[in-house]
């Protein structure tokens, strides 16, 4: 946050950070690189600019707006409209990019959606009301929501900065940036810096800082006439990914940072983090989308809206439906919303213990990228699925259930697994996890490490000592220092186990 922020980096709170912690900012999170840590990839980058991963796979890209802000007295409609076209403008005079503009009756159409929106705006993410978030907006992708971005209307917006108004114009390219691909860079005069420090100049002669116009550059190449940035080449261009969401950080979580975790699932290549009535999101590119939580019931359409906590959840490869088990039911959804008929009994499943009675709950689940089958746990016991087309619920295969601690090295009543990145398989129980390189069949290699520290950005806390579980334990409490976890000498437990599950 201080490397963001221009600050010296101490890692203390201090005044000044006191002071940048007030401060209006974008919702995009300065946090990048989970999978990046878990490779131990620390390398520093020439290159001070960031990427999201993703870019529109065209150059003519069209955008429409939808409404006008409600409180923004000091701009008209025409204001607000010459404002984004000079917004998108700056970003077009460098690059290959062109941008035109639809009615607002073609709203639904266009590839760049704006608005204005308050509170609960049927994304999921609420504004906070003025001050705080000014905006978010959704990196590129093929959901429909990709690239749209949203103003807080409770904001008072204007030409320049006033006591109680925020420059609409510097909000609008930062913003615009994003839903083009762009992350935050913590280079001093980046537009793409999160936090708003007022208005960046004369819109009609404004022009992106280098850092930025070699970020463009790299995803949509230089326009004809336009003198390229010293440093080299460009980096190769990076590969397309599902839709982010972005978020409102909100450093001062606890609820995100002490005990485990109901729920863990890996879904369309992010990872959920699902605790009581909250969810968390883990972008695939190992960026934690928000430190502020998520409501469940204003994501996931048609989950009780008394929902008190999630058991476990994952997504079905076979049709990418998302099955959500809560209790003795379970749901299943299409994107983010219920399919009819649903809630169902878990005994569709037809899942037994040894003495024959009915499991009336499911604490784990998730499919195996080692052989696509689905697995089950419930207490100290697992069941292996193969699920076909048609929906229906599978029923377990022969020989099964089996006891959990086969999987040797890891809880043998974890709270959730997911399978993620290049097929790793990672274990979650209480505050810790472990990791299965590739599922096992590489080195068989399992490290204990905090999910607090590493997948949720919590200080370490002040024991770093890890503490590794016996075989088939299913207690275990560690931590890493963030400079200790990427030494070769981090905490491991060799696995060995005949693949018979």
């Amino acid at each position: 946050m201080q490397r963001f922020g221009g600050l010296k980096e101490t890692g203390k709170l201090d005044r000044d950070t006191l002071r940048l912690m007030e401060m209006p900012r974008c919702s995009l999170p300065d946090i990048v690189g989970v999978e990046d840590m878990l490779r131990r990839r620390r390398r520093r980058r020439r290159k001070r600019y960031a990427l999201s991963g993703l870019r529109w796979e065209k150059t003519e890209l069209t955008w429409s707006l939808q409404n006008y802000p409600s409180i923004s007295k000091s701009l008209n409609q025409d204001n607000i409209e010459r404002i984004l076209t000079k917004a998108f403008k700056v970003w077009s005079d460098i690059s290959m990019l062109q941008f035109h503009a639809l009615p607002a009756t073609a709203h639904n159409e266009a590839d760049l959606r704006i608005s204005f929106k308050s509170s609960l705006h049927e994304d999921g993410y609420p504004f906070d009301g003025k001050g705080g978030t000014l905006a978010h907006a959704f990196f590129p992708g093929e959901a429909e929501i990709a690239g749209d971005t949203h103003f807080d209307d409770q904001e008072t917006w204007s030409i320049s900065d006033g006591d109680d108004s925020i420059d609409l114009f510097t909000v609008a390219v930062h913003e615009f940036g994003h839903a083009l691909g762009l992350s935050h860079s913590s280079t001093d005069p980046s537009i793409m810096r999160p936090y708003y420090l007022g208005p960046v100049g004369n819109m009609d002669t404004y022009q992106l800082p280098q850092d930025d116009r070699q970020a463009i550059q790299t995803l949509y190449g230089i326009k004809g006439g336009v003198t390229a940035p010293p440093g080299g080449s460009s980096p190769p261009l990076p590969n397309p990914h599902p839709t982010r969401v972005i978020l409102q950080p909100d450093p001062s979580s606890r609820e995100r940072c002490e005990g485990g975790f109901d729920a863990v699932a890996d879904i369309r290549g992010d990872v959920f983090f699902f605790k009581g009535i909250h969810f968390w999101r883990i972008q695939r590119s190992g960026s934690l989308v928000s430190f502020a939580p998520a409501l469940i019931t204003n994501f996931w359409i048609g989950l009780p809206r008394n929902l008190q906590k999630i058991d476990a959840v994952y997504e079905r490869k076979t049709d990418s439906h998302i099955i959500f088990f809560i209790g003795s039911q379970y749901w299943v959804f299409k994107d983010n919303v219920a399919l009819p008929d649903y809630p169902r009994p878990l005994l569709d499943w037809g899942m037994k213990s040894a003495d024959g009675t009915e499991v009336n709950k499911v604490e784990a689940a998730f499919v195996w990228a080692h052989n696509g089958k689905t697995y089950l746990f419930s207490g100290r016991r697992f069941w292996r699925f193969t699920e076909g087309q048609g929906g229906t619920a599978p029923k377990p295969e022969g020989g099964y259930p089996k006891n959990s601690s086969l999987w040797k090295g890891v809880p043998d009543n974890p709270d959730d697994i997911i399978t993620w990145g290049e097929g790793d398989t990672y274990f979650f129980k209480n505050n810790s996890y472990w990791v299965l390189r590739r599922g096992g069949l590489d080195q068989d290699v399992v490290s204990a490490r905090s999910t607090a520290v590493d997948w949720m950005f919590c200080p370490v806390p002040p024991s770093s000592k890890p503490t590794n579980p016996r075989a088939g334990s299913g207690d275990c409490s560690c931590a890493f220092s963030r400079a200790s976890k990427f030494r070769n000498s981090t905490w491991l437990i060799l696995l060995s186990f005949s693949f018979v599950f």
